[in-house]
């Protein structure tokens, strides 16, 4: 049976901290995606997750508890964990920038994988406290912001107990991604001590990875990697989405098209009776050490490329350059 890993990166916006947005604006902005026609963030998304019976993976950002204190987190934590969904750790150190008393000396960079060893054991034991002591079981698994992790963030997240990683993503390898791993794998691997779990995707063109990000993919293609994962025996099929994805890019509006992407994954989820919901306290870390096996991504189709490009070339117009109210 193939497990379905539906991700949700939880964050608040540098960008809208450093418009000078008030925190209150960005967690309703960016954690409950709030606008005047209604919230499509983390509760919207719950709320379809527990319609259908599906469980959802929370990536959540604390850093920006070092500059806005910890008060915003509880909330939030408190919010996933009554409804059964799972809090894992995420981390964007571009936050560092604004933190006066920086836990490592005030270096900065944009991603996690930037650092030095000792630096990143510092930042994601400090993240997972803050996490944990808002209220969140204890961490098993991390994803690091941009996908910018490298084999040090391994060996961080080893010699803190962390037992999953899912920084690996194919699209994001050799740019921001520096993990060495071979962009084909599908399934769990061992890495540095760590189960590393890929994020999914399928083969939109012959030689190009397409991942299975809610923004990324037409329900087509997400229908398509995942019956094609389910079909092999995948052991796990890992989507992303993030909590403001729902929205236009300004975050004022939403994208009904991206809206109806996430609805029809759901829908097919419940659907697939060799599919169950999962998160990864339900995945055994022995996944990581099983001989290899031949598994493939969904194969390329023109037509399904090509009506998603329209779609997406129509969404743009739609939801990113239209100036009138949705």
């Amino acid at each position: 049976m193939t497990s379905l890993l539906i991700t949700v990166d939880t964050e608040l916006s540098s960008s809208l901290h450093r418009g000078g947005a008030s925190v209150e604006d960005n967690v309703a902005r960016s954690i409950w995606a709030e606008t005047s026609q209604g919230a499509f963030g983390v509760g919207w998304q719950m709320d379809l997750l527990d319609r259908h019976g599906l469980k959802g993976v929370f990536f959540l950002d604390p850093l920006p508890a070092l500059v806005h204190g910890r008060d915003f987190l509880r909330p939030i934590v408190g919010a996933i964990v009554s409804r059964g969904h799972e809090v894992q750790l995420h981390i964007h150190t571009e936050w560092l920038e604004w933190v006066g008393d920086s836990p490592i000396g005030g270096r900065r960079g944009r991603n996690i994988g930037d650092f030095p060893l000792d630096d990143q054991i510092t930042l994601l034991s400090l993240a997972r406290t803050l996490l944990e002591e808002a209220g969140a079981p204890p961490i098993l698994a991390f994803r690091a912001g941009n996908f910018g992790a490298n084999d040090d963030t391994l060996r961080a997240l080893a010699a803190i107990g962390i037992l999953w990683d899912s920084s690996v993503n194919p699209a994001y390898l050799g740019r921001e991604c520096d993990i060495g791993v071979d962009a084909q794998q599908i399934a769990a691997t061992r890495r540095l001590g760590m189960a590393e779990l890929p994020v999914s995707g399928i083969a939109d063109r012959p030689g190009s990875f397409r991942p299975a990000q809610i923004c990324a993919m037409s329900s087509a293609e997400m229908r398509d990697g995942l019956r094609h994962a389910v079909q092999e025996g995948q052991d796990a099929f890992v989507v992303v989405t993030h909590s403001f994805e729902m929205l236009s890019r300004d975050r004022r509006r939403p994208n009904r098209a991206v809206i109806a992407r996430f609805e029809r994954l759901c829908r097919e989820a419940s659907r697939l009776p060799a599919l169950r919901s999962a998160g990864f306290a339900d995945l055994p870390p022995a996944l990581a050490d099983m001989p290899s096996r031949p598994f493939t991504r969904a194969a390329p189709s023109r037509l399904r490329t090509g009506l998603r490009q329209a779609q997406q070339a129509w969404a743009t117009w739609r939801y990113e350059h239209r100036l009138v109210p949705a």
